[in-house]
Order: structure tokens, then sequence, then C-alpha cells
């Protein structure tokens, strides 16, 4: 069985699989083809590739030639209709957001599988991209927030008198969240957190945070830990506890989202209006409409004299870890359906390979792909 391994679009640094990785593929009895400098940007090249067992190719030859295609980003139509009849196409296609694109994939006849609606399970763990570029993006984007900061993050203590510490607030306590509190705390920022769901309060002050609490918040369990919409009169409460603390800040760092739908808005325009000139907002919620009303993705907003800065792909400017944190996730998924000699095998009475599929053989497989086109 043939793999191949696709260069990403221009503005993206990562790779899906870095070299170290083929081992494991190599292992699992394929052969892998990678496309031409396709690891280039996050510092592999091809003749590391070769040297770790595989083939250098130009995209035509490999999208004719695989029966399973590795991605990031979601390949263009035009590279769909060149794949073969049977391939089997892997990445984070985002079935969610774009329904032509993924009506697209099933009339291809394809199977398709998007990483990004994996189960949240214990088993799917140690496959979850979301988590781990998560991890990479709560970091960067403390880092972005401190290089653009006019201020100190930590308290000083000098014979020019003492410098307060700067004041950062995290919306939303997922695992990018999480990841930026724990980095602001480390540079010795005073730290607050937000989020709707009240079970992720005692994990907020672990890490030495404060949590802003907001009572009578909706906490649905059938939603995998994700947030959910809420009532009216929470969200007002809500958005006068968040206006509060913000005028307040030096720093917010949003990360809350929910799957499938518009970002919710957070931070208004007249939040950011009382905000502390020379603040800086960093949105990672950019892609999805922003939580930040001001926020335009993939770029920087002056507005009063803060910043707003839409940006929801830092994983890319950390694109070695990024990279290898992505293949080993890739991989523990690959071996779902690759049998013990090299076959493809898939098995859609596996909960994960089940829901992580788009479409096979015409037909949309993931429940939640479907109740799209109900």
């Amino acid at each position: 069985m043939i793999l191949g391994l696709l260069k990403e679009p221009l503005d993206e640094n990562r790779v899906a699989l870095l070299p170290e990785s083929l081992h494991e593929l190599l292992k699992l009895k394929v052969n892998v083809i990678v496309e031409e400098n396709a690891g280039e940007k996050a510092f592999s090249y091809d003749k590391d590739y070769q040297k770790a067992g595989g083939q250098i190719d130009k995209r035509e030859q490999i999208l004719a030639k695989a029966d399973i295609i590795l991605c990031i980003h979601p390949p263009k139509e035009t590279d769909i209709i060149k794949l073969k009849p049977n391939a089997v196409l892997v990445g984070v296609l985002n079935p969610l957001w774009s329904k032509e694109y993924t009506k697209m994939l099933c009339d291809s006849g394809i199977s398709s599988f998007s990483l990004d609606i994996l189960p949240r399970t214990t088993r799917a763990q140690a496959m979850d991209i979301l988590s781990s570029m998560a991890t990479v993006a709560g970091y960067k984007a403390v880092l972005k927030a401190a290089g653009e900061l006019p201020n100190f993050f930590p308290m000083f203590m000098s014979a020019a008198g003492t410098i307060k510490p700067s004041k950062v607030m995290i919306i939303g306590a997922g695992v990018a969240g999480l990841q930026a509190i724990a980095t602001a705390r480390k540079l010795g920022a005073v730290v607050e957190a937000f989020d709707v769901r009240s079970a992720v309060k005692e994990e907020v002050m672990s890490l030495g945070a404060k949590f802003i609490e907001v009572e009578g918040a909706k906490d649905d369990k059938s939603a995998g830990g994700y947030a959910v919409e809420q009532s009216e009169d929470f969200l007002n409460r809500q958005k006068q506890a968040i206006h509060d603390h913000a005028v307040k800040s030096n720093v917010i760092i949003c990360t809350a989202q929910i799957p499938g739908k518009k970002a919710p808005v957070l931070i208004y325009k007249n939040t950011v209006d009382s905000m502390i000139p020379g603040s800086v907002i960093i949105d990672l919620a950019a892609s999805s409409g922003g939580n930040c009303e001001y926020t335009e993705n993939n770029k920087i907003v002056l507005q009063n004299g803060v910043k707003i800065i839409g940006n929801s792909n830092f994983p890319s400017e950390l694109p070695i870890d990024s990279s290898r944190m992505f293949g080993k996730n890739l991989i523990n998924f690959l071996k779902l359906f690759i049998d013990q000699e090299g076959n493809l095998k898939l098995d859609f009475q596996d909960e994960i390979v089940k829901n992580s599929c788009i479409a096979s053989n015409k037909e949309f497989v993931s429940d939640r792909v479907k109740n799209l086109f109900v």
C-alpha cells in the first residue's frame, strides 16, 4: 500500500509528518511517498525523508498513486478529482464549516476522514490533534502578547521603583486556555480566566489563576466537554462580568469556540474602547468569527490604543514541534485501519473510525456530518 504526504499551502509552515515518523509507517509495511519540499518550512528536507525510507515525487504523481493521502489543510477540489476512486484522505477537513466542500468529498466517492471531528473519548486522546494544536496555540499566544505589550509581564523591584505585574485575562479554559494560563503565570503575570463550564474552575485555580464565575451556566454533558450555547439571561450577566474584568486587563487571550458554529462574541466594542491604551487582545477564535467584536482574521486591528490580533494558526509559527505532535496523533489514527500486512481495513464498527469519517462510497458516515444535511 502507498501512503502519500502532501505539501501544505504557502501560508502554512507545518507538515503532517516529519521524517522521524516514517519508521513507524514502514513498520506497518506501507510505502511512503512525499511531495517535493513538503517539509522544508518545518526544517525537514527531501534528503531527510529519503534517509528515513521515504520516496520523493511530484504532487500529480502522488495524487494518482497513493492509496492514502495525508495532509493538514483540505486539498482543493482540483486535487480531489485526481485521486484514485478508492483512495482514503486523512486531514483536518473542517466538514462542519463548509457544506459545499463536504458534499463534494461525498460525491467524489473517496473515503474521507477529518481529525477535527474525532470523538473526545479516552481511547481517542492519543489521536486528538485539536488538543495538541491548542496546546501550541495557547503557548504562542501568550508569547506574542508579551512581545507586543509595552509593559513587563512580571513585577519588578528596582532602584527606579516597583513595576506592577501585568494583568492577563484568559477567555475559555479549554486546552488552549489552560496552556495560556500556565505560560502567562510562568512569565509572572497576574492571571484570571473565564469559562462557562464551572467544571474547569479547579483546573484554572490549580495553575495559579483566579476563576471568574458567573452563576447559572448551562453545562450540557452530551456536548462531550465542549462549551454549549447559553440562555439570554446568563449571557447578559456574563457580558457585564467580562466587561468589568477586561477593562482592567493588559492582555486578553480569547480561545472560546463552539464546534461547527460561529465563535461567541464576548469582548464587545464598548469594552475595547474602555480598555487601557497599549493593551493587547489575541483572538485565537478569529477564523470562526472571533470572540472580540473588532477581530479580523489574520489581521492586526488598532482601536483606541488597543491592539487586536486575529490569529487562529499559531501552530504554524512553531512548525517543528507542531508537526511532531500532529504526526504522532496521525500515526495513532492510521493504526486503526492498517492491518499487520500493511493492507487497508476500514472498520466502521469502530466508533473512532465511524465518527471521524465524513463519507465513504458516496454516503455520509459520521452522524455529526449527516446532521448537516438533514
